[in-house]
């Protein structure tokens, strides 16, 4: 088995950065909670609005100054502190963010407006958002609720959108941009450094292309807890950007991203488990996972066209997403099972401003290629078998075609924008080799679904000026099944081997949302509650048999329930320096499930339901702009609400539910010289034992965290 070692590379990257730190001037603070000006949006409608016309719960992160300011890691981190979202960590490179109850393959992934979710995801937390790379992203766009009218299947929770890095604009003569960022820390020993080029050399063609480079060591949990061995990893990340521009409304990209996340443990299941508050460990002696992402596309864009077509955008895609699993079992018997899933997709959508509104209109097709292979070990690490499959089905193939349409009418004058939208959505599997669990040959399965789905939003402006609105909204959300479901043979929880199906219907929602936004001089409020039903869910279903020790499940569409909550998020000006913000979120939820294997079906809390949870902060910036501070304070109660999954779940829940907390942190920060920032962060003043709900590993104890960034 591998084991992670330190990066020269890395530091040698980060001492440049750091070295050309020492002499910084602070660029404007922004936080996920602070609208300091009006930002502008476009994955909410798939076009570009202000957030106070976007008829839903939606949010603006600047990446470019998140990982700067607030030191944030990986993408699922950059979700943390937005209400009715919380970031379950499997392990310490792995985090699956929950939006409104639902995570895996219930909440939609975009990079640049391609789907990174495909026929592979599983039910549950799974790792696959970190194989975005925030240092190749500018900003992230996430809207909540249902987004299956525009984005189809999976985007049920909520639909999160990677904006990657662009070139630099047009100056009237050929121009280059050098970006050098490092961020160190003391509680993994990890460091993290980015070189980026970029430059536009004339007013057709510009470029901008960087690598990153991470080395994590061990995490150390809070002052009880302290070291948690092997959750170190390393990862190796890069990206290239080319827009030409045919006129000034008319752009073709071509962009690639690669990602290598190398020996990432899930200690859980693993001797090397921790014991905190009553957990227990595995016996497994090593549990690692290799992940590899490779994107690249084609992108034509066109603004301000003649005809009945004003706008249009043209993607061609190819995306192969691979992961591998090694395993060393109690009896020092191994597995290595993995599967590479090869994903085309073309997309185009069209837009037209007519006398009946402001049409968005398009089609897209993805199809999956899948490879999968399993083999097993004798305990003197000679083969013993090589398996059907792996965790999904071998020589398989996924199609999802779909077709949508969605209107924007602004009635009376302006006071009232009507949202009305449509999706018609064909998704067909062919799976070739499908491993039977308890004979173990090989057979095949093939289906092939239909869907349906609208939506309905209105937004009635209060001020002519769009300062203060309100929206409500009814949106049907749905999840065709996937290879996952169909033909998944892995590890479900802990204890649980999920086995393969053959008839399933798709998973079906519809949610209703009512929210308030207000940007007054002061004081910025955005407040929503929303209430989702769930029918059809597929869930697990414990059979009563055995399989290597593990509790066989299977699938079943018998989920039928609720989620609802209330969000809630505030920004105060106490003067030209000051300002304080909360953000803060309650939620309740309940679906059918089967407890365990001798009883009936019966209505219980949704898995992983999220506790009440606050951030509140305090915050400085010096009117020149050039130093600033904050205080940030973040809060959960405990999670005691538990699904009878969850409490199986001994590994990663603890007996009677995650306990809560109360954390806080501060950070620092100045800019020493022009285009030179420099950030300092205390993380976890107090040094807390905590961990998110349901997560496998704890968070860092007290950490000291420096980040440099330099443009030149």
């Amino acid at each position: 088995m591998k084991k992670a070692t330190g990066t020269q590379r890395v530091i040698a990257v980060g001492w440049v950065c750091w070295g050309l730190s020492f002499g910084a001037q602070a660029q404007a603070v922004t936080n996920k909670t602070e609208n300091v000006a009006p930002e502008i949006v476009v994955s909410a409608t798939r076009s570009a609005r202000e957030l106070n016309s976007v008829p839903n719960t939606a949010y603006y992160l600047n990446a470019t100054e998140e990982v700067v300011h607030q030191a944030v890691r990986t993408t699922p981190d950059m979700l943390a502190g937005i209400p009715s979202a919380f970031v379950q960590k499997t392990s310490y490179g792995q985090g699956s963010p929950y939006l409104r109850g639902f995570t895996g393959f219930r909440t939609l992934c975009l990079v640049d407006g391609i789907r990174l979710n495909n026929s592979v995801f599983r039910d549950g937390p799974n790792q696959y958002w970190n194989t975005v790379d925030p240092l190749s992203i500018r900003a992230y766009e996430l809207v909540m609720g249902p987004g299956s009218v525009l984005y189809g299947s999976d985007a049920v929770g909520g639909t999160l959108n990677a904006l990657p890095v662009q070139p630099p604009d047009y100056a009237g003569a050929p121009t280059w941009e050098r970006r050098l960022y490092y961020r160190g820390a003391t509680v993994d020993r990890s460091n993290i450094g980015r070189l980026q080029l970029g430059g536009r050399l004339d007013e057709h063609l510009g470029f901008v292309g960087g690598v990153s480079l991470k080395d994590f060591g061990d995490v150390r949990g809070g002052k009880a807890v302290g070291l948690q061995e092997h959750t170190g990893y390393e990862e190796l990340d890069w990206d290239l950007r080319a827009d030409y521009h045919f006129t000034k409304d008319a752009t073709l990209t071509l962009a690639h991203q690669t990602v290598r996340q190398e020996d990432t443990w899930r200690t859980h299941r693993t001797v090397y488990g921790i014991t905190w508050d009553g957990l227990k460990r595995g016996d497994d002696k090593s549990l690692s996972y290799d992940q590899h992402r490779d994107l690249t596309y084609l992108k034509f864009q066109s603004k301000d066209l003649s005809g009945p077509i004003d706008g249009l955008e043209a993607t061609v895609s190819r995306q192969v997403q691979s992961e591998d699993i090694y395993r060393i079992k109690k009896d020092d018997k191994g597995e290595q099972q993995g599967f590479d899933v090869t994903t085309w997709g073309a997309t185009l959508q069209l837009q037209s401003d007519t006398q009946i509104g402001e049409w968005v209109y398009g089609a897209e097709y993805y199809r999956d290629s899948v490879v999968s292979y399993g083999r097993k070990y004798k305990a003197n690490g000679q083969l013993d078998s090589v398996e059907v499959q792996g965790p999904v089905a071998d020589d398989a193939a996924y199609h999802t075609l779909g077709a949508f349409v969605e209107d924007t009418l602004k009635l009376f004058g302006g006071q009232l924008d009507v949202v009305p939208g449509v999706r018609y959505t064909y998704a067909k599997v062919e799976a070739n080799r499908v491993k039977e669990p308890l004979t173990g040959k090989a057979t095949s399965t093939e289906g092939n679904w239909n869907a349906a789905v609208g939506s309905l939003r209105l937004l009635h402006p209060l001020t002519e000026d769009r300062k203060h609105v309100v929206f409500v909204g009814v949106s049907q959300g749905f999840r065709a099944p996937n290879l996952s479901d169909l033909t998944r043979l892995d590890i479900a929880r802990s204890t649980e081997l999920e086995t393969p199906v053959s008839d399933l219907d798709p998973e079906r929602f519809v949610s209703y949302e009512i929210g308030i936004k207000s940007r007054a001089e002061r004081l910025t409020t955005q407040a929503s509650y929303y209430y989702t039903t769930i029918e059809d869910m597929i869930v697990r279903a414990p059979t009563g048999r055995k399989i290597d020790g593990l509790d066989e499940v299977t699938k079943k569409n018998s989920g039928h329930g609720f989620v609802q909550g209330v969000e809630l998020t505030e920004t105060l000006k106490l003067g030209r320096e000051w300002s304080t913000w909360v953000s803060a979120a309650w939620m309740e939820g309940q679906v059918d499930a089967y407890p365990n294997s001798t009883t009936q079906e019966e209505r219980g809390y949704l898995g992983r339901l999220m506790p009440p949870t606050a951030e509140i902060g305090l915050r400085w910036r010096q009117e020149s702009g050039r130093y600033w501070g904050e205080l940030v304070g973040d809060m959960a109660a405990k999670a005691d609400k538990l699904s009878a999954d969850d409490a199986r779940d001994t590994q990663r829940i603890p007996p009677g539910g995650t306990p809560g907390y109360a954390v806080f942190h501060a950070r620092v920060g100045t800019t020493v010289v022009e285009n030179l920032d420099l950030t300092l962060a205390l993380e976890n003043i107090f040094d807390k034992d905590y961990r998110i709900h349901g997560s496998g590993v704890n968070e860092p104890g007290r950490n000291l965290v420096v980040t440099a960034a330099y443009s030149f």
